[in-house]
């Protein structure tokens, strides 16, 4: 008996002619037009659409699609990403802190010179401080500091999210 190497789709229980669907759909958005992109928004999200770009709108109608098909980010996977699109944005509008085990010790002071200052980070239970104000994220901390986007652990020379320092 000869044995076949087989890739196994992420839900075995999913009926092949459900995808075969969804890829048909997908496919089509391609020949669409602007105008046809937008209908197809209206049907999904049962919203005006946004705005008039191809790319953005054959990208977000190819999720949607996906998203009523399969399912979409469950529960922890929609917090997480809440919590991080608030700390990019600066703003708290949730009240839970994503805890990250990479966090140095409590009372931990980060030092990082910058523009010939030599700047200094305690950290917190809940955060970091930096000349007496409470930051929820050091990415927060560099951006104050240097008024550009920086990721905080690299900023700060510390293990990123890769596990590389």
């Amino acid at each position: 008996m000869k044995h076949h190497n087989r890739i196994t789709p992420a839900k075995p229980d999913l009926d092949p002619r459900i995808d075969q669907t969804v890829l048909t759909r997908l496919t089509a958005l391609r020949a669409m037009s602007v105008k046809e992109l937008k209908a197809e928004w209206e049907t999904l999200f049962n919203t005006a659409a946004p705005n008039n770009s191809r790319n953005f709108l054959t990208f977000r109608i190819a999720y949607r699609i996906q998203e009523l098909t399969y399912g979409g980010p469950d529960q922890t996977t929609r917090r997480m990403l809440n919590l991080l699109a608030d700390e990019v944005e600066g703003v708290t509008r949730r009240k839970h802190q994503i805890a990250d085990p990479r966090t140095p010790v409590m009372g931990t002071k980060l030092i990082r010179e910058w523009g010939g200052v030599e700047h200094t980070v305690t950290v917190l239970k809940d955060g970091f401080d930096w000349q007496g104000q409470k930051f929820k994220s050091l990415s927060a901390v560099a951006r104050t500091i240097t008024g550009t986007r920086w990721n905080g652990w690299t900023f700060f020379g510390l293990q990123n999210h890769r596990g590389r320092t």
